[in-house]
């Protein structure tokens, strides 16, 4: 702190964003007085003195059942105070999740050397946090089914345990600096593919579920992007985003990034092939070898399956099998699936590179357009960013300002206010134009670098834009 203050006055220091507390807790748990603490089933930061978490807890209770009374369908979302903002969520009956943010801060320095901290009160996207939290009980319930299942299975004692042993690293893992608009999305990114291309992994997937017979569902990937999914909607896109924020970039292997020079099947019976697990044996020779698989829950409103997630992946190609959780996958399944799986997806990985290249070479390299856009389709959960360079859990390189990000933010909560088709057009202050469409279950924002365009020149670029990248979509004019 002081290395900025001696620098002289006039300096300011910025602060990002930061999680002040997060806690999980069930009102009917401790209804009496006394049992305050009952009703707590997970609290970050711990260390705090028990008496403040029994207070913040109840601060909470006290103003979710406030607000009630102004809507008794809908609580409260969140709590806006000068320092920070409280979102609130309740994912199951009578359990509540509540996530502390502190708000960005700017530290000014007076000529006497003391600081002046300013609050940014208006920062902080309520839409965004919120998603946010949900996507902490999605991951959560992912891993370790409902909060409500816990219980069933071994009592209050038994929830406290796993809540404690999974959201001790995951909360690790949120960098609220980086949250934007698509953590609303909470998208899948899918990879283009022609048809031919398309029918081959949907023969393979056919080809390896048949010869792999316990395999219940299966997902297929490619450069991080989903081509092919077993699973409903909710449930792949949450995996998807374990997939590829967590498990993916673990492994990252240096070698063959970026290198998939096409294999020919030509080569002699015992092809080489690049097949190796991500979840499961590291190696398959070791006879002491370890077959444990994560497991995740699916379905949860309805069959409620719990099963072993195998994670295999070729090249850039990724395959998840995902097998019933009463079977415990023996060494030799694992070795007969890498002898199955291993050579043919190392085939079809570079059949896909090869294809991709081709229809890279097709479309030309354009040159660096006018426009930057984000399209989300809630229908199929789509989702395409040219704004984002990278998105990982702790970085978000976004090639614009993150002032027009949060235009972009505001537009799509005022789209969430109506359920009407709307367009919104932004002059920003910089010279930028930014441009919603909300068009049937679609949205599409444009940002647009044209200092001296009007309103009618801008609305015909983005015209000309929906007819070249998104030539089969409806939009309204």
């Amino acid at each position: 702190m002081a290395a900025a203050a001696a620098g002289g006055a006039g300096q300011e220091k910025q602060l990002a964003p930061a999680l002040l507390s997060f806690f999980i807790y069930n009102p009917k748990l401790g209804p009496r007085e006394g049992e305050e603490e009952k009703k707590i089933l997970f609290y970050h930061p711990n260390e705090v003195e028990k008496n403040e978490k029994i207070r913040n807890v109840g601060l909470c209770e006290a103003i979710v059942q406030f607000t009630r009374t102004f809507s008794p369908s809908k609580p409260a979302k969140s709590l806006h105070t000068q320092k920070n903002r409280q979102f609130f969520n309740e994912p199951e009956e009578n359990f509540w999740m509540v996530m502390v943010v502190r708000n960005p801060v700017i530290e000014k320095y007076h000529k006497d050397g003391k600081p002046v901290i300013e609050y940014q009160e208006e920062e902080l996207l309520d839409k965004v946090y919120s998603s946010v939290l949900q996507q902490c009980y999605s991951m959560y319930k992912l891993f370790n089914g409902t909060f409500l299942k816990a219980i069933e299975d071994g009592g209050v004692r038994v929830l406290k345990e796993r809540l404690e042993k999974f959201f001790h690293r995951y909360l690790q893992t949120l960098h609220l600096q980086s949250c934007d608009l698509l953590d609303v999305f909470c998208g899948i990114s899918f990879f283009p593919l022609d048809k031919m291309t398309y029918l081959k992994i949907q023969s393979f997937i056919n080809r390896m579920e048949e010869s792999l017979n316990i395999v219940k569902y299966t997902a297929f990937l490619y450069n991080d992007q989903l081509i092919w999914s077993g699973l409903e909607q909710d449930d792949m896109r949450i995996l998807y985003k374990y997939l590829t924020t967590s498990l993916f970039p673990r492994h990252i292997e240096p070698e063959l990034a970026g290198r998939d020079s096409p294999i020919r099947a030509e080569m002699p019976g015992n092809l080489q092939h690049y097949g190796r697990f991500l979840t499961g044996p590291l190696n398959l020779n070791d006879p002491e070898a370890k077959c444990r698989f994560p497991k995740i829950f699916v379905n949860t409103d309805g069959t409620y399956e719990e099963l072993h997630l195998i994670v295999y992946k070729a090249m850039s190609a990724a395959v998840c099998f995902m097998i019933d959780a009463s079977m415990q996958p023996t060494l030799d399944f694992c070795r007969k699936l890498d002898s199955i799986v291993g050579p043919q997806l190392t085939v079809l990985a570079s059949d896909i590179c090869e294809q991709y290249n081709i229809n890279k070479r097709i479309s030309g390299s354009e040159k660096e357009p006018q426009f930057k856009f984000i399209y989300f389709n809630h229908m199929n959960l789509a989702e395409k960013s040219t704004i984002h360079m990278r998105k990982t859990p702790s970085v978000s390189l976004t090639s614009v300002h993150p002032d027009l990000m949060k235009i972009l933010g505001d537009i799509n909560s005022d789209f969430t206010r109506v359920d009407e088709d709307e367009e919104i057009i932004v002059k920003a202050m910089s010279d930028y134009w930014v441009v919603g469409k909300k068009s049937d279950q679609r949205e599409l924002y444009v940002i647009l670098n044209q200092k001296n365009a009007n309103l009618i020149e801008v609305n015909e670029e983005v015209k000309k834009l929906c007819a070249t990248q998104f030539n089969n979509i409806f939009f309204l004019d």
